[in-house]
């Protein structure tokens, strides 16, 4: 009789940063992209398969599962264009986002000897950017209302469904 072995996540695969990047406050990223000029920003948005209900304007995307491997070509578009600050997103910015902002700010630090880009996670993630309204969702590029209304209900039924059950975790 065989025993299967729980499969490891895809990350995994790789070393762990040696660096835990800092969040950037959703107002800030905002206010920095709406001042054109003022300030040199990019978005990197990490999710895979769940690239839905559009982008936050200007953003690059670079799935977290290939972004290892991206890391040095990432940071040489991003010298190159004199960037000042680099901003990880995902879903919720509680994992993939954080962890490949971790890892470009280990590479952007150890590697490269560059103390002069910021390298951040997004506080809440693209959800927590579209939750806090129209002033954040105009800028972004192939918004889609209707999705982010499914996927919101959604969100909040299965919260519903794990209280009732008794699942839900205590803070």
């Amino acid at each position: 009789m065989s025993t299967s072995k729980a499969a490891e996540p895809w990350h995994a695969a790789f070393p762990a940063p040696s660096i835990t990047a800092p969040l950037m406050a959703r107002r800030r990223a905002m206010q920095m992209l709406s001042l054109k000029g003022v300030a040199a920003v990019l978005i990197v948005d990490v999710r895979g398969i769940d690239l839905e209900g559009g982008m936050i304007r200007g953003s690059l995307n670079i799935p977290a599962k290939g972004f290892w491997w991206n890391r040095g070509i990432l940071y040489e578009l991003a010298y190159k264009a004199d960037l000042q600050w680099v901003v990880f997103t995902c879903g919720s910015s509680n994992g993939r986002g954080p962890r490949c902002a971790s890892w470009f700010l280990s590479y952007v630090r150890d590697q490269m000897g560059d103390e002069n880009m910021q390298v951040m996670t997004l506080e809440g993630g693209i959800n927590g950017w579209v939750k806090d309204g129209p002033q954040y969702t105009r800028l972004m590029d192939g918004f889609d209302e209707q999705h982010w209304k499914d996927f919101f209900a959604e969100e909040d039924a299965t919260k519903t469904c794990n209280q009732q059950a008794g699942t839900t975790e205590q803070p």
